[in-house]
């Protein structure tokens, strides 16, 4: 069996050595073509699959060499009598003649093995390597650019045809980023790059010619000379902007082709605060202590030392007096990520009750010459005076005497629910009643975020009575029995800061009833309830609220229709529309002195007004596009018109701060001066001109003249008036 074994593996490797034979040629031939037509690194990218691919070929058909051939190639011999699938079944599965005669193949088998492996191929190994062998010859020697086989045989000629056939041969591009970026030098192959502002680059250019000058032509119009260095010529410059080039050389260069660099400005340190999540933080009471975390980023790195900028505002009114000092602080982390922290002892600061201390952290990034600063937020812890504790705890007692009328959205969402859990002990008719009764809770509710929105009230001043507030035969008609209880502080607080505290009911006409918590209120407290308030909101504030409003509207139907369970949905969706209009954003300014213009006293008081600038606005006028711009772009569109890149290339560097890749602009330029019968090339120059140009701005469009029918409707609408 280990001579079959053997046998077998000989003839799978002469299959992959036939296979190879036959189509390495094939391969070779087509590597060959490719570098004559597209030079030597497309022809070495395309070899390299080719040979990937006769390689899997081969071991392809060596792997068709199975066993089932190996028993037709044995059975083709007359000592193994056609009894080889013997030699591959189970021993459990053979009758005793069959295993004596198996036994015997083994025998025979080893005396004499027969030779399995396949001829080679001669006849077809001669002709396809002769072939192979023709079409590299061609390709390699075939006479380029229109060189004859007499100019080949004429050395004079031959030098003349290689001094005007120049081609790039080889290219090294070394980058050296600023040492401010941490960035090792990297040296590539391709002139394409990205890069940091500010690297310096050096080119290394080989040519198989031999060129008298060259130069990189940059399409701003500048060019960097290239100077002679033994076989290569050299050249340096700092990427200070980003800019396409190309190569020129005397003679020309053969396939010129464009360049881009990418130049990358280094990006200011970006500062986020950590700790405290609020940049207005109200102070604890006897608080002594304040927390500030900080973190800052930047590309190429964070300065490892950063200053906390600390202002001490004293006072009130007009009466306000500022000090400021600046605390240096150390970070740590990464040089891309750091973080600062400091903690401040506001006895040490001098803060007292009614002081604001400010904080502000300046950092700056390792950029050369000069370092980019940035600043965080600036965060306000804010002490409360005595007085201002003193009156909010006042408030808080004046609310707890107030009367229960204004439910908060909250509390009617657990009254229904609690309802609905108490439903099979209750009677039909007290179950409507009830629900009811939360109905005109919804709608008095309603009624009173209604009026941020300037709506108009419904009904009298006073409450609107209920339906079991009526004098009944079993209940009494002065009280909601099953809801009047305090809320404390499940009230949510109304739309622009406003708190949805309870308001009295309004007094009636006569003397104010001493001790009365509705005219404490009126007289001390502060009323908002106006249609004028409703200004103080901002449109997604006021958006917000009036779809409360809507969900409070649908809630309260199916309250009133005895229907509790359908309303919850309304009634939380209801809460969810109040809650993000108290979740609305509040902006808190900075309590800094103004910085005003000093005063000319010698014109006070004189009446003149000369040299008084006007605070009327100007209506600038939206600049034309360039006529002969568009001209050009309208002669790309028509086939025969040559366009003025010239003129365009002018436009293109005027105009180059306001575009958005003025690169691709540039790139499709300098393809149609390359090439000026490259149509693919003149309608990507359009397409790129067309986003450049200026919009239009839109017109107002004349109505159309209305058919008769609508004529008749405008003349009664007229003759209405």
């Amino acid at each position: 069996m280990i001579a079959v074994q053997r046998a077998w593996q000989q003839a799978r490797r002469r299959k992959a050595w036939i296979t190879l034979a036959l189509l390495l040629p094939l391969a070779l031939a087509a590597a060959a073509v490719a570098v004559r037509l597209a030079g030597l690194n497309l022809g070495t990218a395309i070899a390299l699959p080719c040979l990937l691919l006769v390689v899997g070929l081969a071991t392809w058909k060596a792997r068709q060499l199975d066993r089932r051939w190996l028993v037709r190639q044995l059975d083709n011999h007359a000592v193994v009598q056609d009894s080889s699938d013997l030699l591959f079944a189970s021993t459990d599965a053979l009758n005793p003649l069959q295993l004596r005669q198996r036994a015997r193949l083994h025998e025979a088998l080893g005396k004499a093995m027969p030779d399995l492996r396949p001829r080679w191929p001669w006849r077809s190994l001669l002709l396809g390597w002769l072939g192979g062998l023709l079409v590299i010859a061609l390709a390699l020697g075939w006479p380029r650019d229109g060189m004859s086989t007499t100019a080949l045989r004429d050395p004079a000629a031959a030098d003349a045809v290689s001094a005007v056939a120049t081609r790039l041969q080889s290219s090294r591009l070394q980058i050296q980023a600023p040492a401010y970026t941490g960035q090792a030098v990297r040296t590539q192959t391709a002139l394409d790059a990205k890069m940091a502002q500010d690297s310096a680059l050096s080119w290394s250019l080989r040519f198989n010619g031999t060129p008298t000058s060259a130069a990189l032509q940059l399409h701003d119009g500048s060019r960097i000379a290239l100077k002679r260095d033994g076989e290569a010529w050299t050249a340096q410059w700092k990427a200070t902007r980003p800019t396409l080039y190309r190569i020129v050389t005397e003679p020309a260069l053969v396939q010129p082709r464009l360049y881009r660099l990418d130049v990358a400005p280094d990006r200011p340190p970006s500062v986020r605060v950590i700790t405290p999540d609020r940049t207005l933080v109200l102070a604890a009471p006897n608080q002594r202590q304040w927390a500030l975390q900080f973190e800052a980023s930047d590309d190429f790195g964070v300065a490892a030392t950063a200053e906390l900028q600390v202002t001490l505002a004293q006072g009130s009114g007009e009466n306000i007096t500022f000090r400021e000092q600046r605390i240096p602080l150390t970070g740590s982390g990464p040089a891309t990520l750091r973080r600062f922290a400091r903690t401040l002892d506001l006895a040490a600061l001098g803060a007292q009750p009614g002081n604001d201390v400010i904080a502000q952290l300046h950092v700056r990034d390792n950029h050369t010459p000069k370092a980019q600063t940035a600043q965080s937020t600036s965060l306000i812890l804010r002490l409360p005076s005595e007085e201002q504790v003193l009156g909010e705890a006042m408030e808080g007692m004046v609310k707890k005497t107030l009367p229960a009328y204004f439910r908060s959205q909250r509390q009617i969402i657990i009254d229904a629910e609690a309802l609905i859990k108490a439903r099979p002990a209750l009677s039909a008719e007290e179950f409507v009643k009830r629900s009811d009764a939360i109905g005109v809770d919804q709608r008095i509710l309603r009624l009173r975020y209604g009026q941020f929105l300037g709506e108009e009230a419904e009904g009298a001043a006073k409450p609107p009575p209920t339906s079991d507030s009526l004098p009944t035969s079993d209940a009494p008609a002065d009280n909601h029995d099953d809801h009047d209880h305090a809320h404390g502080d499940d009230h949510e607080h109304a739309a622009g800061g406003h708190d949805d505290h309870d308001h009295g009911a309004p007094k009636a006409e006569g003397q104010p009833v001493f001790g009365s918590a509705t005219d404490v209120l009126s007289e001390y407290g502060h009323t908002h309830d106006h249609a004028e308030a409703a200004t103080l909101l901002d449109p997604q504030t006021r958006a917000t609220l009036k779809a409360a409003l809507d969900q409070m509207w649908s809630s309260e139907g199916e309250l009133r229709q005895g229907r509790p369970q359908q309303a919850l949905p309304f009634a939380y969706k209801a809460l969810e529309f109040i809650k993000q209009v108290q979740q609305a954003e509040r902006i808190y300014l900075a309590r800094v002195g103004p910085e005003l213009p000093p005063i000319d006293e010698g014109r006070r008081m004189s009446g003149k007004r000369d040299d008084l600038g006007s605070r009327t606005l100007s209506i600038a006028p939206l600049e034309a596009p360039d006529p002969a711009i568009v001209a050009v772009w309208q002669q790309l569109g028509e086939a025969g018109n040559t366009p003025d890149l010239d003129a365009l290339s002018t436009w293109l560097g005027r105009n180059q701060s306001r575009l958005t890749d003025p690169l691709s602009l540039a790139a499709a330029i300098e393809e149609l001066r390359l090439t000026p019968d490259c149509s693919t090339c003149r309608a990507t120059l359009r397409a790129q001109l067309w986003r450049a140009l200026l919009r239009p701005s839109p017109q107002v469009q004349r109505r159309e003249a209305p058919d008769p029918m609508a004529q008749r409707y405008l003349d009664a609408l007229e003759g209405t008036r």
